[in-house]
Order: C-alpha cells, then sequence, then structure tokens
C-alpha cells in the first residue's frame, strides 16, 4: 500500500530545483487562475439577474487583481515571512529577498517566485469568492474598500496560521490541504457578516430572483471544476504520489457532491435542477479541499456527498433561519461546505477509513484541533468583517442609491449593459 507524505506543504530538508514540480506548479497555478477568471466570475454572473451581470464580473475582475498587486506588496511578506504563531513580518515587502536562487520554506522543489505566484491566486480567488454575498446592492467603492481591509486584517493572519511552518494553527496540528479554512470558511463567513451590515435586496421575497442565464453559470461551474485539480492537487507543490491522490479525491468528491443534491432534490421537490447539479459541483469542491491529500477515495466519495447535502441545508434551511440575503450563497456553500469538510477531514483521515493519519493517529484528537481551526477562522474573519463594513459604511456608504438598485448597476455603476433589448 501506498504511503502518501503528511499534508499541506510539507517541508524538506534541502532546496533544490525540481524541473517536474516547477512545470507541475506553473500549470496548476494557471488552472488557479481559470478558476477566478473566468470560472468565478462566470459562474456569479450567471446566477445574479441580467441588469446586474456586467457589475459582478467587474467586481470580481477588479477584486482579483487587487488582491494580487495586495498581496505583492505586503501580503505574501505578512503571510509567509518570519516565524510569529498569529502574523508574518514585512521581510518580503515587495518581494524584497525573493529571487531567482531563492526557494520558499513551503516548496524548497519549486523557484520562491512561483510559490508566490501560486499563492497569489489563492489569495485573489478567496477575496473574489467574498463578491458574491453582496451582489447586486454593493457599491463598487465599498466591495473595494472593504476587501481591502478584510484581506489585510483576516485573509493574512488565517493563511499563516494555517500554513505558514510558526503558524499557530499549523503548530497544533491542523490539517487544511488546500484551503478549507484559509479559503472558504474565511470567505463564506466575510460574505454573510457583509451580507447582513447590508440589507436584503429590493423586492427580496416578493419579486423573481432566479438566475437569469443558467448555461453561463454551468460554463463557470465547469471551469472551476476543472481548474480545482490545480488548487487541490497543486497544493502538494510535487508532482508526486499525495498530488496524484489530491487530483483523483476532487473528481471523484465533485462527482458525488453533483449525484447527492440531485438525489436530494429528487425526493423533496420530485424534480432535479441544473442549478442544484451544479451547486452540487461547488459543494462536493469545497468540502473536499482541505482533505483532500489526505484522505482516501472512499472517503473523498464520503466527504463529498455529506458536504454536498450540508450546503443543500446551508442555502435552504439554515439561510432562511438566518434571515440574511446572502445573495449567491457564499456562506451556504463555501462556509457550510468547507466547515463539513474541514471536520470530516479529521474522520476519514484515519488509516483505517483509507487516510494516511498514521498508526498514531487518534480520530478524537484530530477533530478536536480541527473545530478548534474552525471556530477560530469563523470568530476572526467574522469580526474583521463586521469592522470593516462598518468602517467603511461610515467612510464611504455601504450600498448604492434605492433608484440605482432598481435600474441595476451595470448601466448606473458602469454604463454598460450586457444585452441588447
Amino acid at each position: 500500500m501506498l504511503t502518501f507524505t503528511t499534508p499541506t506543504f510539507a517541508a524538506q530538508p534541502v532546496a533544490s530545483i525540481d524541473k517536474g514540480d516547477v512545470a507541475w506548479v506553473l500549470t496548476a497555478t494557471l488552472l488557479v487562475l481559470m478558476m477566478a477568471i473566468p470560472g468565478v466570475a462566470l459562474f456569479y454572473g450567471g446566477l445574479v439577474r441580467a441588469k446586474n451581470v456586467l457589475s459582478v464580473l467587474m467586481q470580481v475582475l477588479t477584486v482579483f487583481s487587487m488582491s494580487l498587486l495586495l498581496w505583492t506588496i505586503y501580503g505574501y511578506s505578512l503571510a509567509f515571512a518570519g516565524e510569529g504563531a498569529l502574523i508574518g513580518n514585512l521581510d518580503k515587502a515587495f518581494l524584497h529577498g525573493v529571487g531567482l536562487a531563492s526557494f520558499s520554506r513551503a516548496g524548497p522543489s519549486v523557484p520562491e517566485y512561483l510559490f508566490f505566484a501560486f499563492q497569489a491566486t489563492f489569495a485573489g480567488i478567496t477575496c473574489a469568492l467574498v463578491v458574491g454575498a453582496l451582489a447586486e446592492r454593493m457599491k463598487f467603492g465599498a466591495v473595494l474598500l472593504f476587501t481591502m481591509t478584510w484581506f489585510t486584517l483576516a485573509y493574512l493572519p488565517i493563511a499563516h496560521m494555517v500554513w505558514s511552518p510558526q503558524g499557530w494553527l499549523r503548530q497544533l496540528g491542523a490539517l487544511d490541504f488546500a484551503g478549507g479554512t484559509v479559503v472558504h470558511i474565511n470567505a463564506g463567513i466575510a460574505g454573510l457578516i457583509g451580507a447582513a451590515l447590508l440589507g436584503p435586496r429590493m423586492g427580496r421575497g416578493q419579486a423573481h430572483m432566479r438566475p437569469h442565464n443558467l448555461p453561463l453559470a454551468m460554463l463557470g461551474a465547469a471551469l472551476l471544476w476543472v481548474g480545482w485539480f490545480g488548487f487541490n492537487a497543486g497544493s502538494e507543490l510535487q508532482a508526486d504520489a499525495a498530488a496524484a491522490l489530491a487530483f483523483v479525491d476532487t473528481l471523484l468528491a465533485t462527482a458525488a457532491g453533483v449525484l447527492a443534491w440531485l438525489g436530494a432534490e429528487s425526493l423533496l421537490r420530485r424534480r432535479p435542477s441544473l442549478l442544484g447539479g451544479i451547486s452540487g459541483v461547488i459543494a462536493g469542491l469545497v468540502g473536499i479541499t482541505p482533505a483532500c491529500g489526505n484522505v482516501g477515495p472512499m472517503g473523498a466519495i464520503a466527504i463529498g456527498a455529506l458536504a454536498s447535502l450540508a450546503c443543500l441545508w446551508g442555502v435552504n434551511g439554515l439561510k432562511r433561519w438566518l434571515r440574511v440575503d446572502d445573495a449567491l450563497d457564499a456562506f451556504g456553500v463555501h462556509a457550510v461546505g468547507g466547515i463539513t469538510g474541514a471536520l470530516l477531514t479529521g474522520v476519514f483521515c484515519a488509516t483505517a477509513l483509507g487516510g494516511n493519519g498514521g498508526n498514531g493517529f487518534s480520530m478524537l484528537h484530530q477533530l478536536g484541533v480541527q473545530t478548534v481551526a474552525v471556530l477560530v477562522t469563523l470568530a476572526w474573519s467574522g469580526l474583521v468583517a463586521l469592522l470593516a463594513g462598518l468602517a467603511v459604511h461610515w467612510l464611504y456608504g455601504l450600498r448604492v442609491s434605492t433608484e440605482h438598485e432598481r435600474e441595476g448597476l451595470d448601466t448606473t455603476a458602469h454604463g454598460e449593459t450586457a444585452y441588447e433589448s
């Protein structure tokens, strides 16, 4: 039986370039870029009303681009430089000390430039995911200010704590292979808090707010599924057996997520829907993200199916209970799916269930550690999002005017229309 390497970013003692690893991580970085632009943009764009599709495309494009530059100026340094337990330092601000001959401790067989770029796409897509909760009523400038503040005070500390070798949650033993806590729970709770501060969209509960273009959303979901192989398997930072395991787990968990959602819809509503199917794609992908390099294929199928069912509840029952207009279900899918996947990682990592936890693995202990990581992420990110939203509201204002919201943000914010009448 194959024995797979330990979780995300396991350091190696000697730094030397491996051309196979470099080729794979270059490819993975491009795949993650495709997830955001165009994947998330088209997925979100198809789910909003026709009068707001360009505004969502603009927000995703701009937030992603802004995040890349912030990552370069100070984000990479605060996330991965230094020995702090909660945050790094500014030793590598403006990429100081990063050159052709430098390596990251996290990926010693690839150049540091490549590790920097790979992680930059993670930072960018995480910020882009938050846009989904805020869609159709937030000022364009407010989106940028909110994202910039949250990125600095929430994304960077959580990334450092979970993924940096000296990070507190990493040292505690939290398993997050590709971003269940850092990306999905982090973005989901920020979106929920932001949506709560904004209030519901005009006409919510009375007017129809169905997706205006499901084929567009289907295309976005398909691009996300393909790109997610770079997201998950690329997080091994090597072209090895663990990357292959993450690849297989991503394939199977997503398929299980689709069938679980459609099966539940068939039972509850008597007919499956394309919206349900593509929601199952995202739910399965989110659920397997923290676990993909640490659980076996059968565990991946279980996680994908269970995460999908949890997200189905998240976008229906939980959403009604919370009474927050999370427009595109950033919390109901990304946070709920991320929480489910993070906790189930502590279960299916067990060797007896096909995982690579090893002989000394304690399921109860690992579940406790995973729970701590989930709660810390929810509390830290949620508090930062609350403070960031209140600050932006006071300084600039969060929401567009009633007239602009009624007319649609495409014309009022950007002077364009997606479709000719």
